[in-house]
């Protein structure tokens, strides 16, 4: 097939722009350098897309699909968020399970990438989380330390807006001071569960979530951002200036037309854009990095979905950062004589070590909650407090059976009702219709809580990724088969988050839901569903184990260099986007310094 190559050589190509590009694509930009970003999805207009301020009897299916709701699994619009074009299915691009694995892939096909989805909350790895396996033998260490990337987190939850607090927890690490907005007020279900999970000897403290509980403070944000660099100052304080604080008004995964919270296309994109050194290809399904003959990369070839055509976007650097699975599925599929197994692959370990966050849930019902006053409880949309890992002392003793830990994110009050308002109340009310059904509704509206646990899980051998052998697109371009285990580890981790949520609804006077599930590998989540997965690409001081250096930066192609969370040799129990927009700010730092000096 003919390749149409663009007349444009640019600094650099990004693949992505969620997380780990748009971070990659401000900062490069910023810095002088021009910047061609590849996204597979359509634009996103935040003014016209975002349905934040609609009812759901105004949209489609009833809001099925948007913000909060959700349908069968398999129909396309079974995701609870916001953007028409991320889904569990997509029709055209399938993906493959090998025989006894059980996993599913959320992809996202729009500008801004999974930023559009995500819960926003914003936890910090811990320097346990870098250095695992000196800890308990088990997994890998970061080539980097809590001390290298602690700068970047600084600067993230500057730029971003982060609300929180400093309570200096083990492992749990604070942000310098002055950092942190404020956080919003508990909701009445939260100070009931902080009362009694603290009775029990759990921690519960304030949440960190990318919402502005405040304005930024872009007269002197940008300054300590970007030192010496006015140019990158001016474009981040109008960044900024353009931010309004959160409304408590709409859940945030229907989007923010104020850009209360932080999503890619509302933060990282507007500056990188206004400096006139981006151009975004959307529509852009990147499959192959090209190679000159002195093995070095030289652009990215791509599909234009609309009209189907080959098409090769040149740069003197390749970023990907189109998520860790589809990082890992292009750099498989960049086959050559010198790459017969996929690019940057010498070490076998592309693909391989593919993890995901352990999950667990349990939903009660608490009649202290029944019947209250009525009162705005929108709040932030999630996540006003948290419990994190608590049981280090325990787990270094051995007591426990499992070696890493989990924290809980918990939720109640009255939010916007939703398909779960008035159905499935049997196993409350006996079943009722007519007058005695919405009477029910009423008193039990608002006395629900959901605990739910994200665990570290430990990298193994048997979880990876690979070309399918035989499926192929709507493109022709081959898609990953995935192979999925979780460890006895993983497994226990998941029964005791049950046991754990059971005792706290318990003691709150509430019943559970379903009963607890003793069993681990029954009350695990599958893999794959909490839409967390890193690793396929991890980082290391040995090319012989790894796929890149501690710069991201490949080690059998040097100017090649990853930046979502493909790199991560592990997944702590902390979401890991907050971590992947530190990485990649560290990184294309490195990478500016080194075209600076034309070392790239």
């Amino acid at each position: 097939m003919q390749v149409i190559r663009s007349p444009k050589t640019y600094d650099v190509c990004i693949v992505g722009s969620g997380a780990g590009g748009g971070m990659a694509a401000k900062i490069l930009t910023e810095g002088g350098l021009s910047v061609v970003l590849l996204e597979a999805g359509p634009p996103l207009n935040p003014e016209k897309d975002f349905k934040e301020h609609v009812w759901p009897y105004e949209l489609a299916h009833r809001g099925a699909g948007v913000g909060g709701n959700a349908l069968k699994p398999g129909n396309g619009l079974e995701t609870e968020f916001m953007a028409p074009t991320g889904a569990w299915t997509i029709e055209g691009e399938p993906y493959s399970t090998a025989p006894g694995s059980k996993f599913r892939w959320f992809r996202s096909r729009i500008v801004g990438g999974r930023t559009n989805h995500w819960g926003r909350i914003c936890l910090r790895n811990g320097p346990y989380d870098f250095k695992p396996r000196s800890r308990d033998g088990l997994g890998f260490d970061w080539p980097i330390s809590y001390e290298d990337m602690a700068p970047y987190y600084d600067k993230v939850e500057m730029l971003i807006g982060v609300y929180g607090a400093n309570d200096g927890l083990e492992n749990t690490p604070n942000s310098s001071p002055g950092i942190l907005l404020p956080p919003p007020k508990p909701l009445v279900s939260d100070l009931l569960i902080a009362d009694r999970s603290r009775k029990l000897g759990i921690p519960v403290i304030a949440g960190h979530r990318a919402v502005l509980t405040q304005p930024l403070d872009w007269r002197n944000v940008p300054g300590t951002l970007h030192p010496g660099n006015s140019t990158a100052q001016q474009l981040v304080a109008d960044a900024m200036k353009r931010r309004g604080a959160c409304l408590w008004a709409t859940p945030c995964g229907r989007g923010c037309s104020v850009s209360a919270n932080y999503q890619s296309v509302t933060v990282h994109l507007p500056p990188a854009l206004a400096s006139g050194k981006l151009d975004i290809l959307t529509d852009a399904m990147a499959h192959e990095i090209t190679l000159d003959k002195e093995g070095r990369a030289t652009g990215v070839n791509f599909v234009d979905r609309k009209s189907g055509n080959q098409r090769h976007a040149r740069a003197r650097v390749v970023v990907l950062a189109a998520s860790a699975c589809e990082s890992a599925r292009i750099l498989l599929n960049s086959k050559s004589s010198s790459f017969p197994n996929g690019l940057a692959n010498s070490s076998g370990k592309v693909g391989k070590y593919l993890m995901d966050t352990v999950g667990s849930t349990v939903v009660g019902q608490v009649p202290l909650l029944e019947d209250l006053p009525p009162h705005n409880e929108d709040g932030a949309s999630g996540l006003h407090m948290y419990t994190p890992w608590w049981l280090y002392p325990e787990q270094r003793t051995g007591k426990l059976g499992f070696a890493r830990g989990y924290h809980i994110e918990f939720g109640g009050g009255r939010g916007m009702p939703d398909l779960d308002t008035g159905a499935g109340l049997e196993w409350l009310t006996g079943g009722s219709y007519g007058k005695r059904f919405k009477e029910d509704v009423r008193r039990y509206y608002g006395s629900f809580v959901r605990f739910s646990g994200r665990g570290e899980m430990i990298p193994n051998e048997r979880s990876y990724c690979e070309i399918d052998p035989v499926v192929k697109d709507k493109w022709g371009i081959p898609v990953l088969r995935f192979h999925w285990e979780w460890s006895e580890h993983e497994t226990r981790q998941a029964a005791h988050m049950q046991k754990t949520f059971a005792q706290i609804i318990e003691a709150m006077g509430g019943r559970v839901r379903g009963g607890v599930e003793t069993d681990g590998a029954k009350a695990i989540h599958r893999g794959g569903s909490i839409i967390h997965e890193v690793g396929g690409a991890v980082m290391g001081d040995d090319a012989k184990n790894s796929v890149t250096n501690k710069w991201c930066q490949t080690w059998d192609v040097a100017n090649l260099f990853v930046t979502d969370g493909a790199p991560f040799p592990s997944n702590a129990d902390k979401n890991p986007t907050l971590t992947i927009m530190a990485n990649a700010w560290r990184v294309a730092d490195h990478i500016l310094a080194r075209m600076r000096r034309r070392e790239i």
